[in-house]
């Protein structure tokens, strides 16, 4: 049994107020609309429901947290870069994740992309944004491509010096070893302080 199978839901945020207050490390996911952030949360935790997944791109949008166990948490980030959510709405999007990403608690950033749309402009600034803090690369949809087109991919992004994995919620391709890393990044956090977050 992983720490992931013991996912459950915490509180909704939808202010810097409503935080939990800071404690075990954290694992936060982030990306673009409609990547498959929250098939990906849910194939990492083996839920099917722990979040919500839709067809309808900026459904996410407050930032939620979910206890694993005792001694660590994930987050869900809302979904970035959707042109239809008015400028107000992604203006008070855009505050609350930067509030959060200066949290002493975060112990690593997934950024989900859509395999088949890697480094957006978008994700580029939010790599910016995070200046030292772990990152992985979780390139979603992944059995959307050829096993050449994957290789590809991989051979333009690991030059960058990030982490990466091709996953797919739906061949299961890249759970284990994400949850893997994931864990060993979380033993890392416990009793360690973050790197300082570059402002937003």
């Amino acid at each position: 049994m992983t720490v992931f199978s013991q996912a459950a839901f915490l509180r909704a945020a939808a202010r810097a107020a409503d935080f939990p207050p800071p404690g075990p490390p954290e694992i936060a996911f982030a990306g673009r609309s409609n990547v498959g952030k929250s098939s990906a949360i849910n194939a990492i935790t083996g839920r099917k429901a722990l979040a919500r997944t839709s067809k309808t791109p900026g459904r996410t949008q407050t930032i939620n947290f979910f206890t694993l166990g005792e001694e660590a948490r994930l987050v869900d980030l809302p979904g970035y870069g959707y042109a239809r959510v008015p400028q107000s709405m992604r203006d008070a999007w855009r505050a609350l994740v930067a509030d959060y990403l200066q949290s002493a608690s975060v112990a690593c950033v997934v950024i989900v992309m859509d395999a088949r749309h890697p480094l957006t402009p978008l994700d580029e600034q939010l790599l910016g944004w995070l200046g030292d803090v772990p990152r992985l690369l979780l390139f979603s949809k992944a059995d959307k491509l050829s096993r050449s087109e994957q290789a590809r991919l991989l051979a333009t992004v690991k030059s960058r010096g990030n982490a990466t994995l091709l996953f797919s919620s739906v061949t299961k391709q890249g759970v284990e070893e994400a949850r893997d890393l994931l864990e060993q990044w979380l033993q890392a956090g416990r009793g360690n302080k973050k790197p300082p977050v570059k402002g937003m």
